[in-house]
């Protein structure tokens, strides 16, 4: 009785150790993976920033002159410019068009909602590249299927690429579909989250669907909101392929992004130093946008 009473007593440690190990491998795993592929490239391209490295050969450390030069480059401020501007434009738009597909398919007059979200989500499954092509294909000035319809109408051909400001509202256009989706999906979760007696009371005291939208729906939904903003920002200012394969950054390098700058800088002229200072200046960017968007989440909550 003892020997058993014994091993019962031994067997909660075990289990216990059990379950400690099995989390800490896992967690172990990840914060493994992390330092390899970011902490550890991210100190080696903060060491070459202060270099004049080329990508071959030794280099030299430099200092501060990577980043005084940076910020005297013209090219550097309009790369920068045009960023923010693609930014707050699909950033918006991103937002209005994937709140209000996520409302009309939650609502309860809709047919279809589980195809429609299928065909809806489908933008999110294509690759940034292909998006790309199938929009140059949509929008080009010699080939493409708008200006094809334009001039069948009698009009003339609209110079979607030769055009700086219309090729940027093409890539706008093009990163707002294909974000909606994601975004789209967060909203619906958090709408179908919303309890249906605020609705319910609402209709009772009188309450219209744009009022019950205003008064209940957005203020419920604010944390979610607050993700689907922070993470487009983010992923705005990083684009890089769908610009790439839509229009190269062109007429020229007028539409050159913050990502599109770097990459020529480091890849295309060898200048490798240079452009791991550019990187950390936009790494600095975000890092700052997402905290200005705490702090404002975290006011609103306190209200």
């Amino acid at each position: 009785m003892t020997e058993r009473a014994s091993d019962v007593s031994a067997s909660p440690p075990r289990r216990r150790n059990s379950y400690t190990i099995a989390p800490l491998t896992l967690v172990s795993a990840n914060v493994v993976l992390f330092a390899l592929f970011f902490v550890w490239p991210a100190v080696i391209g903060l060491i070459y920033s202060f270099t004049n490295y080329t990508g071959v050969g030794p280099f030299q450390f430099v200092g501060l002159a990577n980043y005084k030069n940076l910020f005297g480059d013209s090219s550097f401020y309009d790369a920068l410019t045009r960023t923010l501007l693609y930014t707050v434009l699909v950033v918006p738009l991103n937002f209005v068009f994937s709140l209000l597909i996520a409302n009309l398919l939650v609502s309860r007059h809709a047919k279809g909602k589980s195809v429609a979200r299928v065909v809806f989500f489908i933008p999110w499954l294509i690759s940034p590249i292909v998006v790309g092509v199938l929009w140059r294909w949509l929008f080009g000035e010699n080939f493409g299927l708008v200006n094809y319809v334009v001039e069948s109408l009698g009009g003339h051909a609209i110079p979607w690429q030769s055009n700086a400001d219309l090729s940027l509202g093409v890539v706008v256009m093009a990163g707002a579909w294909t974000g909606t989706a994601f975004s789209m999906l967060l909203f619906i979760a958090a709408i179908k989250n919303v309890p249906a007696s605020y609705y319910e009371a609402a209709s009772l005291d009188g309450a219209g669907p744009w009022r019950q939208f205003i008064s209940i729906t957005l203020p419920s939904i604010a944390p979610t909101s607050f993700i689907v903003i922070l993470l487009n920002t983010i992923n705005a200012m990083k684009e890089y392929p769908l610009f790439v394969s839509l229009n190269n950054g062109g007429p020229g390098t007028s539409n050159n992004l913050l990502v599109q700058y770097i990459y020529q800088t480091g890849f295309s002229r060898g200048q490798i130093g240079y452009a791991s200072a550019a990187s950390f200046i936009l790494m600095l960017i975000l890092m700052a946008v997402a905290i200005i968007q705490l702090i404002a989440n975290r006011r609103m909550e306190n209200r």
